[in-house]
């Protein structure tokens, strides 16, 4: 099962996901952004939190489950120091994998014990999306087929409703390593005269790098990301079947 370009992505999929979540290492105030980042992908058919419920630690956690409808797994610590539930998640995960229809995982954790798993979900068809802080380890970020940090998920509810005035979410930063990714996404998709479709553009970046999203930049939308960078050109053209109007990109040619 493929994943959708950026900017066609399947916000009516039918899609079945297991939403498995470490409450030991994601944060309570992503929860309602976390759910909705999963609603593009398909439908949360499993929610599943683990821990250890009778700490108090979890405690902002234990206030959203109800609403939220997420089941939690009970994990004691059996010993000090020792993260008891990174092994119940992956039992889990491979009971889910044998006995349920599932199209894909969703690991929530910035836990790199799950690399390996992550790995051999995808082995067996499944695509697995991975939810973690900028702090997870590269191993799990590269493993999964696409990964969302959850700096851009967190809660913000008790801020004003802004939204087209809202602040970007971190200062563009254009290097080297960014431009070539795009340069490189739009050259594989573009015609002879170098221009490409955004829509094809974004699947070339996803499979070259499961953790770019343009977000992480500031920008709701890939094209807005294109459109602020002077390396690039952009062009709407009006749908051949349709009323809509489509955008392509090239890369901008030296004078």
């Amino acid at each position: 099962m493929p994943l959708l370009p950026f900017s066609s992505q399947a916000e009516n999929s039918q899609a079945k996901l297991a939403v498995l979540i470490d409450a030991d290492n994601a944060q309570a105030t992503i929860i309602e952004g976390l759910l909705d980042e999963v609603a593009k992908y398909g439908i949360a058919s499993v929610k599943r939190i683990y821990g250890d419920w009778t700490s108090s630690n979890l405690r902002s956690w234990k206030e959203r489950l109800l609403a939220n409808a997420i089941q939690p797994i009970q994990q004691f610590s059996y010993t000090v120091g020792k993260n008891a539930t990174d092994s119940a998640m992956i039992i889990d995960a491979m009971d889910l994998l044998y006995s349920q229809k599932l199209d894909g995982f969703c690991i929530v954790s910035s836990d790199s014990d799950f690399t390996r798993l992550a790995a051999r979900l995808r082995e067996s068809g499944c695509m697995v999306y991975g939810f973690g802080a900028e702090k997870t380890p590269k191993a799990f970020v590269k493993v999964c087929d696409k990964f969302i940090y959850t700096e851009i998920l967190l809660d913000n509810q008790e801020e004003s409703d802004e939204t087209e005035d809202r602040p970007k979410a971190r200062k563009l930063k254009v290097d080297n390593k960014l431009l070539k990714l795009l340069h490189d996404s739009v050259d594989d998709s573009a015609d002879e005269s170098g221009w490409a479709y955004l829509g094809g553009v974004g699947q070339k970046i996803n499979n070259r790098s499961s953790e770019f999203d343009p977000r992480n930049y500031g920008f709701k939308k890939l094209g807005d990301l294109f459109r602020s960078l002077t390396q690039f050109e952009t062009e709407e053209r009006p749908q051949e079947h349709g009323t809509g109007r489509q955008v392509y990109i090239r890369w901008k040619k030296k004078r």
